[in-house]
């Protein structure tokens, strides 16, 4: 049975939460700009991308203290406000995959990574691109479902959640590319070690799109 007062008090949550899922979509043109850029050697702005990319993640970060710092204890039920302390901190991982994913990227100087493989790491990076699209249309569909609990905006927000999870296994399959191509062609282990850390950190993106949408889910089912 749901509680009435329960859309009054999800709604704010949620417009929080959805400020804070903007700042990821905003993040992600940053992030593929910037590793756009890092793969040309004529291109020179990957640091201020990085810079604009790390000044969203801090404001992001000013978001979520504020959702976690006035969040109500004395109304809702232990589980639900549990389930949606943990879906922001999924979502806020997103961010901090994408800052450490450059960070990484960054450490290594010079254009390291084989030629033959930079189509490769740019369809991951597409691949990572759509569940970052796929996070604030969740969220914003999530409002309307928690505004009135209508069965139509559940099902919305359940293929949303669908959509995302297909986009990480397609992003899986491209990485395991990559790690099967890197391994067969890069003899030196520093740089085929940072490769195969570069793939894992950029699949970690879609990994956390999809943990934030498991956890949406749960919510649905509360």
């Amino acid at each position: 049975m749901r509680l009435p007062f329960l859309s009054g008090i999800m709604a704010p949550t949620f417009g929080e939460i959805q400020q804070h899922a903007d700042k990821i979509k905003e993040c992600a043109w940053f992030f593929q700009q910037a590793f756009e850029c890092r793969l040309n050697p004529l291109c020179e702005s990957f640091d201020e991308s990085r810079k604009e990319l790390i000044q969203l993640k801090n404001e992001a970060e000013e978001i979520k203290h504020k959702i976690l710092s006035h969040f109500p204890r004395e109304i809702l039920r232990p589980v639900n406000r549990t389930l949606i302390l943990n879906y922001v901190k999924e979502q806020d991982r997103i961010l901090g995959s994408v800052v450490g994913t450059l960070s990484w990227f960054s450490y290594r100087k010079g254009d390291y990574i084989p030629d033959h493989l930079h189509k490769d790491f740019l369809l991951l990076v597409d691949a990572v691109m759509d569940p970052f699209e796929e996070i604030s249309k969740m969220v914003t569909e999530a409002r309307k479902y928690f505004d009135r609990f209508s069965d139509s905006r559940r099902n919305n927000v359940l293929n949303i959640i669908q959509t995302i999870s297909g986009h990480e296994q397609e992003a899986d399959l491209v990485e395991d590319m990559i790690k099967q191509k890197a391994f067969d062609s890069i003899t030196d282990p520093i740089t085929l070690l940072h490769v195969i850390r570069l793939v894992e950190l950029i699949g970690t993106i879609a990994d956390h799109c999809e943990n934030a949408g498991e956890v949406m889910r749960v919510m649905l089912a509360g």
